[in-house]
């Protein structure tokens, strides 16, 4: 970024300029990858109407079969044991259930739920759950979470010194509007780029921050002291018992991050045998929980059902626990969870584009197009004033001005966040070093010719 030639800019411009410009080298692409992704997911409701039409859509009919027929014509079917089921919200469609098979890969089934006829089965999740995976940087394995936590911080590392670059310094032109120049020169890319970072920069920064709570290090470190500080879910009903962290085999689904993970004892009776899914979903009919909403049904005959209403605002969220005598053991709602858990919730959904509906889908929306084109014009920017050669160990970067005060004004921007997320830190000691490294090889060249 800028136009200033280089002599005339200060040192500390240009120490922050070269820290963006590494920070943008380091995590832009993965930064596209996720934005493509969390744009899509945006869509999630859309995009699995589509994949699903061929298995959901049945003919409305007036009474529901047994629902331990669906279950049992699911586990048929795929040939496996049903460990959710979702009801629909509509009499046109068809009941969803989760099947895992003995080698441990799961499978979203189809039943009708008025005459219990299979009606096929896709991957677990279909499209979207293979998006989701993606955004999440699942795909590569166990290091997911930090590399998530990695890329986050120098985010906000990009965010914060291009807000340093951008501003104005007694420069008018392309600070709020790009000016009218020909896209063949480097200012016209500069604007897009300086503009884009100025209106998009603070949705950005949100969607890092919001999609942080399931990061390795600093996830875990904010969740402890929501819960030190009782801010987090509340506490187990006194008639019930406390609450016990399921296994992962009985995670409850879709009750989102505050009780994640969390189960109760289904009560004196425990047995899950006939009936027990249908005497739940009589229960739950009883405490009248709106559809759609989905059952857990744990694999430890101990535990209760896990009953979670979906939902696009958290102001509505609700989780029941039934044990499989229909004993309805809590009633969770959003109104009960702390102020930490309930800023959380409301991060997540805001995150995803639910909460305020279409328009807060389409600024989200937005913020995915403006790292792309962030993404473009900081790569056109960098072509139109690339080296000669790229051939000497150098990507054009902008040199490194010596002096403390230099030091002090970069560091000023990065080290608080760098102690906020522990993995950005240190990665940007890993960083600093290649840095050091790279330069003193340099001038080691440099003296030998």
């Amino acid at each position: 970024m800028g136009d200033p030639k280089p002599h005339i800019l200060s040192g500390a411009y240009r120490a922050v300029w070269r820290w963006h410009f590494y920070a943008g080298l380091l995590v832009l692409p993965v930064l596209c990858l996720m934005a493509l992704t969390g744009a899509l997911y945006l869509f999630k409701d859309e995009i699995d109407a589509a994949v699903y039409r061929p298995y959901e859509r049945i003919e409305a009919g007036q009474q529901w079969a047994s629902p331990d027929r669906w279950t049992a014509a699911a586990s048929v079917g795929v040939g496996g044991r049903v460990i959710n089921v979702r009801v629909p919200d509509r009499p046109d469609r068809a009941v969803r259930l989760t099947v895992r098979r003995p080698d441990g890969e799961q499978r979203t089934a189809f039943v009708n739920p008025y005459d219990s006829q299979y009606l096929g089965a896709v991957r677990y999740g279909g499209v979207t759950e293979i998006v989701k995976q993606t955004h999440s940087l699942a795909i590569i394995g166990p290091w997911a979470n930090l590399l998530v936590e990695i890329v986050a911080g120098w985010a906000l590392i990009l965010v914060a010194t291009g807000v340093f670059l951008w501003w104005p310094r007694k420069r008018e032109a392309g600070v709020l509007t790009v000016r009218a120049t020909p896209p063949s020169a480097r200012p016209f890319w500069r604007d897009v780029h300086a503009v884009t970072g100025l209106y998009a920069g603070a949705v950005i920064a949100f969607l890092v921050v919001t999609g942080m709570p399931w990061s390795a290090v600093w996830g875990d470190r904010v969740l402890g002291l929501i819960r030190e500080t009782g801010s987090g879910r509340p506490p187990a009903p006194a008639a019930a018992s406390p609450w016990i962290h399921a296994e992962h085999d009985d995670h409850p689904a879709g009750v989102g991050w505050t009780m994640e993970g969390a189960a109760l004892h289904g009560g004196p009776d425990s047995s899950h045998g006939a009936g027990g899914l249908a005497t739940v979903l009589a229960a739950v009919e009883a405490e009248t929980l709106p559809r759609p909403f989905t059952v857990t049904i744990p694999t430890d005959p101990s535990l209760a059902y896990t009953v979670a209403r979906e939902v696009k605002q958290v102001e509505d969220t609700r989780t029941l626990y039934i044990g499989a005598d229909g004993g309805l053991r809590a009633d969770i709602r959003y109104d009960q969870f702390g102020l930490g858990a309930k800023a959380f919730e409301w991060g997540i959904a805001v995150h995803q584009g639910t909460q305020y509906g279409w328009i807060n889908r389409y600024i989200m929306l937005g913020g995915c197009i403006a790292v792309w084109l962030l993404a473009i014009s900081g790569v056109m920017m960098w072509w139109k004033r690339r080296p000669p050669s790229l051939s000497h160990r150098r990507l054009g970067a902008p040199t490194a001005p010596p002096g403390p005060r230099v030091r002090a004004a970069v560091l000023g921007v990065v080290l608080p966040l760098a102690i906020i997320y522990p993995m950005t830190g240190a990665s940007l000691i890993v960083a600093l070093a290649l840095d050091r490294l790279a330069r003193l090889i340099r001038s080691r060249t440099a003296i030998r010719a």
